[in-house]
């Protein structure tokens, strides 16, 4: 069981909580989750919150593959304004950064975001460590291997469960010896791996409880679901319900989704399945 604090407002995770995802860019793989202004991102937060998200994910740079970089200025002017807003409408939810850059990671702990999640666990900016650790925010520390750009061509040979251990042993050391406490762990499901990798990932979840850290999946209408079932993202919402009920039961303590109601229920029905 673990319990976070997020800037003073402690999160609970004995029970697993549904983090919904809400990105403020044009390209994100999901339509739906594209939100191109403040008001629209508002009435998605409300419908987040309403259907039972802990916390809402506020994203400005795509990382799905072929996505276009944008700089940071440009990040923070879509990043900003909407996490204000949110903090200031919805004050009793937690807000999260989706940035690998520091400088993003403090305007947006300044403007009410209580958590830094980092696709690149550091690795893309040598500074974000050290700001996660003086804005006392707790960090998601993602597996990635290259770039979201080109990631499928950094293959991983053997084992991936033990891969991700050792990865992830040396990450938590780094982030502790930086003065981070609160360390999230998210296995990069979709990032860096085959399907087959992805799939092996799922079954064997509960193995990285071996480094006494919660662990995030975020598995939501992914290509691994899609193309395995010849679909859409549009229609992988069953999928990644499925998913996301074989990640629960093998410890996952937060979901990542786009769809909060449906892992709402996920997280009730398998309370009684444990």
């Amino acid at each position: 069981m673990f319990t976070l604090n997020c800037k003073g407002r402690l999160l609970d995770l004995s029970t697993p909580v549904v983090m919904g995802i809400l990105n403020a860019t044009p390209d994100s793989f999901y339509k739906a989750s594209r939100q191109n202004s403040v008001d629209a991102a508002l009435r998605l937060a409300e419908k987040m919150i309403r259907e039972g998200a802990a916390i809402l994910d506020i994203g400005g740079q795509s990382t799905r593959p072929g996505s276009t970089v944008i700089g940071i200025e440009e990040e923070m002017l879509r990043v900003i304004p909407v996490i204000d807003a949110i903090s200031k409408t919805f004050p009793e939810t937690i807000v999260s950064i989706d940035t690998y850059h520091a400088k993003v990671a403090r305007e947006a702990v300044m403007a009410g975001t209580r958590i830094v999640n980092d696709i690149s666990g550091g690795k893309f900016d040598e500074d974000m460590l050290r700001v996660t650790a003086s804005l006392g925010t707790p960090y998601i520390c993602m597996h990635l291997e290259g770039t979201p750009g080109n990631m499928h061509s950094h293959s991983i040979t053997g084992d991936i469960l033990l891969h991700l251990i050792d990865y992830f042993r040396e990450k938590i050391r780094v982030c502790e010896a930086a003065g981070v406490t609160d360390i999230i762990l998210d296995p990069g499901f979709g990032f860096s791996k085959t399907v087959e990798q992805n799939f092996a990932l799922i079954k064997q979840l509960g193995l990285l409880q071996i480094t006494g850290k919660p662990v995030l999946l975020g598995v939501s209408r992914k290509s691994s679901i899609y193309k395995t079932l010849g679909i859409t993202p549009e229609e992988s919402l069953n999928g990644t319900t499925v998913l996301n009920t074989a990640g629960l039961l093998n410890g996952a303590s937060i979901l990542r989704v786009h769809d909060v109601k449906e892992a709402v229920e996920a997280v009730r029905l398998c309370k009684y399945l444990h």
